[in-house]
């Protein structure tokens, strides 16, 4: 222990205390891997532990920065099972509605990477850091052989969808202060008038199916870009998978923060389609929006769910019904913007909500127009009268109350892309203003058919 003091310069493996990011309070843990290559004794699960529930106290974000090997193997079990005792204290800090940030840096294994190194709202590692459960060294020496190159590295765990970034320490600081941005704000109390909307001529349904597949259509990642500010992606479901075609990010629109679950179109049209691992990213969206009180904006904007031997057998019909109860019963205002595309049970998953979005040209159906065609006319060149006839338009959405507010294409949102997402994003602002959770009852209400 002496030596350790010497060396490091630190009288134990954390640092604790509180400090200003960007002029915010925040406070911190920080392992000090020179002090017994920051292993967890008893004195230094009390340090973590104290500092975690003053934070909570305090009302504080907390940022863990760990190093570690892990357990102390000086002082043995005693010392092992405190992993628990710091997991309790973290869980309390977020079972208070306050963010927890980690930040993985080189080396974070063992026990500490297996407890308060996974629990993070938002979590992102050092570049080449190495990060794993079981330390290499240990691996070697048990098995006889190394172990393989690559795996537990922090780029791989990002790709994997483990970790949410991989972020330079020089990036650090605007990293965790953008999200801090969205995490600790709250949506505007009152509702902004709205503006008055001038009635625009209907379109035919067909019309707008063919629209909403144009190239050029913004989706979500240009709304994000042209729309909001303090953006940060996240990345997968912190349970090795990622979900291309599903993108996760916090974000503001305006002065309202929000967790954002949008499908991107992007992603499904380039290799990458909605299946059972994307509804369970945005299954992570929505615990992250419960558990931190901030709405959840969820966008619409697909051709369909994936169609495969392995959707099948990765549970993608049950991931959508879990979507939806997980949506209907969410204790936090929601809000669906249907954007573009919206084609069966993975268009679905993502609608019910306190309040209701449509881009002009969006739709909604319960299979693609050809899809439908051919189940009724055993075609599919009859889906223009499929279409028509089904409802799936936005004026038809509006109509039937499955709809609230039309966000307007002048005429074509691929002609105007960012004069577009501006007005959807000020559409997203304006309606998350005041928003309240609703209830399970009130949220499927506007699906009961008019006596």
């Amino acid at each position: 222990m002496a030596a350790a003091r010497e060396r490091s310069g630190c009288d134990e493996a954390v640092l604790t205390g509180e400090g200003r990011l960007h002029g915010r309070r925040v406070a911190f843990v920080v392992s000090e891997f020179r002090f017994l290559a920051g292993s967890i004794g008893l004195a230094t699960a009390d340090r973590i532990v104290t500092a975690v529930e003053r934070a909570t106290a305090e009302r504080l974000p907390l940022l863990a920065a760990p190093a570690s090997g892990g357990t102390r193997m000086q002082e043995g079990t005693a010392a092992f099972v405190q992993m628990a005792r710091i997991t309790a204290a973290v869980m309390a800090h977020r079972a208070a509605g306050l963010p927890y940030l980690v930040y993985l840096r080189h080396p974070t294994t063992g026990g500490v990477f297996a407890s308060w190194g996974s629990l993070g709202h938002v979590t992102a590692a050092e570049p080449g850091a190495l990060i794993g459960f079981l330390g290499p060294r240990v691996y070697e020496g048990l098995h006889g052989e190394p172990f393989p190159s690559g795996v537990q590295v922090a780029e791989n765990l990002a790709a994997k969808g483990l970790l949410d970034a991989v972020v330079g320490i020089d990036d650090l600081a605007d990293v965790a202060s953008r999200t801090l941005n969205v995490l600790c704000e709250k949506p505007p109390a009152a509702l902004r008038p709205r503006p008055p909307s001038g009635a625009a001529p209907e379109t035919a349904a067909w019309e707008s199916i063919e629209r909403s597949r144009r190239p050029g259509r913004p989706g979500v990642r240009e709304l994000l870009r042209h729309g909001a500010s303090d953006v940060t992606p996240l990345s997968g479901t912190g349970q090795g998978e990622a979900g291309r075609g599903l993108l996760l990010a916090l974000a503001r629109f305006g002065a309202a923060p929000c967790v954002l679950v949008g499908q991107d179109r992007h992603g499904q049209r380039t290799g990458h389609p909605l299946g059972p691992a994307g509804l369970r990213v945005a299954r992570r969206g929505m615990r992250l929006a419960a558990g931190l009180g901030l709405p959840l904006v969820t966008v619409v904007d697909t051709p369909g769910a994936v169609l495969s031997a392995e959707a099948e057998e990765g549970g993608l019909a049950g991931e959508i019904a879990r979507c939806l109860a997980d949506l209907i019963t969410l204790p936090a205002p929601t809000l669906c913007l249907l954007l573009g595309e919206g084609a069966g049970g993975a268009a679905l998953a993502l609608l019910p909500a306190d309040r209701v979005l449509v881009a002009r040209h969006a739709w909604l159906s319960p299979l693609p127009p050809e899809g439908a065609s051919l189940i009724v006319h055993r075609t599919p060149s009859r889906a223009d009268e499929m279409a028509a006839a089904q409802g799936v338009r936005s004026a038809d959405l509006l109509r039937d109350g499955l709809a609230d507010v039309l966000v307007d294409e002048r005429p074509d949102a691929a002609d105007e892309p960012e004069p577009f997402c501006r007005r959807a994003s000020a559409a997203v602002e304006r309606e998350l203003s005041g928003l309240a959770p609703g209830t399970p009852a009130a949220r499927q209400a506007r699906y009961r058919p008019a006596p």
